[in-house]
């Protein structure tokens, strides 16, 4: 029998059957524990369930269930059963479910909620295969999770990851984190967006994931001191959350605290460090490939991702396909390409093997980078997102970052607009923390000035009520790219 993730996870259960599996935080200090021979036996269970339901090997199966140790029992239940997992968002309604589950293909769609834990599982009939051969592509991927991509720059693409995959990208992963039995990781990503080089690696490496009650600070530090928490899992957003608590609990068993799902903030870094005493490492994960890049010696530097991990080589693309010469600084940045174990195996629509968009460069992210002295990975910007100034390139990442330091700006966004002299000029849409005090051009004009050379500066702000976000979080751009591209003066 071909080993998966989970064997692994039932080994650990054979082998230390009371260690804790999963912590759940349950106000006033109560917590629910679930050990590892619990949580296999409710997989096995959530298994059984499905399969008399009529979940078979091979099919689809999307999974709607809120955050929290239900979730993960559901999702191994569906691999248990054979199924490929396809998690899904809460706050769905049934007409976007019934489109998804159109888009995914799927068998299945199993359901549950705050009020009812129980699954119920809607089936759909004449569900068309994806690969144009009865699925027979599909199946012999040995698929087990199916996710899609955040969109942020274009449509939304299904990735399929398969069983040999997942435990290539964990055990890549894990050389970098060493999570092992005795660490005790406090869990605050969406699960429906994150789960693979996570959860399950936690569970696979035998760990302890704990589950605060919600992402405000007094509840994860409570959690986490009560817990004896080794490893903090988080985006910027978290980690800008527990920056700002005023309380006197700390982390002083916490070994390792990574950020993910989108860049980090110097400041927001700074202000933890302060805090807790402790640097946040960055990690880049990306659906189709994994963790290719930690800051694996927490020297806490700036705006740096860390440097490839020993499994993967990462490479910097020019405009002619050949490696770009001296990718020191984001000016002299190249497209970043991964290689490595554990790459997706196929994308849904259109299906798309992976193995025919691998060759020759890995797989090209679309991002930017550029590598400092010391070989730790910067992202420049998306090339989507480049602004080509009367020859001088740079990315809205860049401008933003500076913008989103301004006490009065809550986030901002910074795309091209076609100008007939310039070729394009930097535009920037703002969201500011009061809606009655917005500043003024000129006082982000002179803001942008202290840290930016005149030709990065915006030349038109725009006051926003809100940006558009994507599922998980993330800026949208596109639609800022539609709107800005093309309206030439």
């Amino acid at each position: 029998m071909t080993t998966t993730v989970l064997e692994l996870i039932r080994g650990n259960a054979r082998q230390r059957p009371t260690h804790p599996a999963l912590i759940s935080d349950q106000g006033g200090n109560a917590s629910q524990t679930l050990d590892y021979s619990d949580l296999v036996a409710h997989m096995a269970a959530s298994a059984e369930r499905l399969s008399q339901c009529g979940v078979e090997s091979g099919q689809r199966c999307g999974l709607v269930a809120p955050q929290g140790a239900g979730f993960i029992e559901s999702a191994l239940g569906i691999m248990a059963a054979g199924a490929c997992l396809v998690p899904i968002p809460t706050g769905h309604s049934d007409s976007a479910l019934e489109e998804f589950a159109e888009r995914a293909h799927l068998h299945h769609l199993a359901l549950s909620s705050p009020e009812d834990e129980n699954l119920e599982l809607r089936s759909f009939s004449d569900v068309s295969a994806v690969d144009g051969q009865g699925d027979a592509q599909f199946r012999a991927l040995k698929p087990a999770y199916l996710r899609f991509t955040s969109g942020t720059t274009h449509r939304r693409k299904g990735v399929i990851i398969g069983h040999d995959a997942i435990l290539a990208r964990l055990a890549a992963a894990n050389r970098a984190l060493e999570i092992g039995s005795e660490d005790r990781i406090v869990w605050l990503l969406p699960m429906a967006h994150h789960f693979v080089v996570s959860i399950l690696l936690y569970l696979r490496f035998g760990a302890t994931v704990l589950l605060p009650s919600s992402s405000m600070a007094n509840d994860v530090l409570s959690l986490a001191n009560r817990e004896a928490a080794t490893v903090l899992y988080a985006s910027p957003y978290h980690y800008n959350l527990l920056a700002k608590d005023k309380g006197s609990l700390q982390l002083d068993r916490v070994r390792l605290a990574v950020s993910t799902a989108e860049g980090l903030r110097a400041d927001v870094a700074e202000r933890f460090r302060a805090r807790f005493g402790l640097s946040v490492r960055q990690a880049l994960g990306i659906i189709e490939v994994g963790l290719p890049v930690v800051d694996r010696d927490g020297r806490g530097k700036p705006g740096a991702l860390g440097r490839p991990l020993p499994d993967y080589e990462v490479w910097l693309r020019g405009e002619s396909g050949a490696p770009t010469p001296d990718p020191t600084s984001p000016e002299r940045s190249g497209e970043i390409c991964i290689r490595g174990p554990g790459l997706f195996d196929a994308y849904l629509d259109p299906w798309t093997l992976a193995s025919e968009i691998l060759q020759p460069d890995g797989f090209r992210t679309g991002d930017q980078g550029w590598f400092d002295a010391d070989g730790d990975l910067h992202l420049a910007g998306r090339r989507t997102s480049r602004i080509n100034m009367a020859g001088m390139k740079f990315f809205g990442e860049e401008v933003e970052a500076v913008l989103d330091a301004h006490p009065e700006v809550r986030r901002s966004r910074v795309f091209a607009r076609e100008h007939s002299h310039l070729g394009e000029i930097p535009v920037a849409e703002i969201e500011v923390q009061r809606a009655s005090h917005p500043p003024d051009r000129g006082t982000l004009t002179r803001f942008c000035r202290q840290k930016l050379p005149a030709y990065k500066i915006p030349r038109e702000f725009r006051i926003v009520d809100a940006l558009p976000l994507t599922a998980t979080g993330k800026l949208e751009r596109r639609l800022g790219q539609d709107t800005l591209r093309g309206r030439g003066d």
